[in-house]
C-alpha cells in the first residue's frame, strides 16, 4: 500500500509522520477552491476535501489518497487563505476577541471508494492590540493559512482557548485520519 498525500501542506506531512507514515508521493490537486454562492463553511470544507481526493491521479488500487481541507468559520462567513497582508489583517481583526470554528474535513480514497470525516473545533482568539496584530503580521506566518493564522506557530500566543482537536486546527485531525486510513486498508503504526 502506498500513501499519496493530496496536499502540498508541510504541516500535513509532519502530522502523518506522527502516525509513523511517510507519503510515497505528494500530489497536490489543482482545483477551484471558490465557495459556491451561499455555501456554508462546513459543507464547503467537506466538498473541498472530497474534490481534492477525487482530483488526485492514482496508478493502481494499491495507492491510497489522503486529502484534507481546513476552513476558518466566523459564523456563516468562510475565512480562507488571505490573498495579502491587508486581507490577513482584516481576518485577524474580525477574529480578535471572538470565538470561531475551525472545520477540517478529511477524505481518503482508494480506487472508487471514499471514506470521509469532518471535525469542528471551537477556538477563541484573544483581543488583539495594534502592536500584537502588527507583530504577528510581520512574522509572515499568516501566508497560506486559513483565517490568516496558524495555531502551531507564533499565533499560538494569540489563542488562549480551544475546544476540540488541536491537530485538526493545525490541518489534519490525527485520530480521525488514522481511522480512515485503516478503513482503507493502509496499516497505521507500521514498523519499518
Amino acid at each position: 500500500m502506498k500513501l499519496i498525500l493530496g496536499s502540498g501542506s508541510p504541516r500535513r506531512r509532519e502530522l502523518i509522520a506522527q502516525l509513523g507514515l511517510d507519503a510515497y508521493d505528494v500530489r497536490p490537486p489543482d482545483i477551484d477552491e471558490s465557495p459556491a454562492k451561499g455555501e456554508l463553511p462546513r459543507p464547503y470544507c467537506v466538498r473541498m476535501a472530497r474534490e481534492k481526493a477525487q482530483a488526485v491521479h492514482t496508478e493502481g488500487d494499491d495507492e491510497v489518497v489522503l486529502s484534507a481541507d481546513t476552513t476558518v468559520a466566523l459564523g456563516r462567513r468562510i475565512l480562507g487563505k488571505p490573498a495579502d497582508e491587508e486581507e490577513a489583517a482584516e481576518f485577524l481583526r474580525a477574529l480578535s476577541g471572538r470565538r470561531h470554528q475551525v472545520v477540517t474535513a478529511v477524505a481518503v480514497r482508494r480506487g472508487d471508494r471514499m471514506w470521509e470525516r469532518d471535525v469542528v473545533t471551537k477556538v477563541r482568539m484573544k483581543r488583539l492590540s495594534t502592536e500584537e496584530l502588527r507583530g504577528y503580521l510581520a512574522t509572515g506566518d499568516w501566508h497560506g493559512k486559513a483565517g490568516g493564522y496558524g495555531i502551531q506557530g507564533p499565533a499560538g500566543a494569540l489563542v488562549p482557548w480551544i475546544s476540540g482537536s488541536f491537530t485538526a486546527v493545525v490541518g489534519l485531525p490525527l485520530a480521525e485520519t488514522a481511522h480512515l486510513l485503516a478503513a482503507a486498508g493502509l496499516p497505521v503504526w507500521r514498523q519499518t
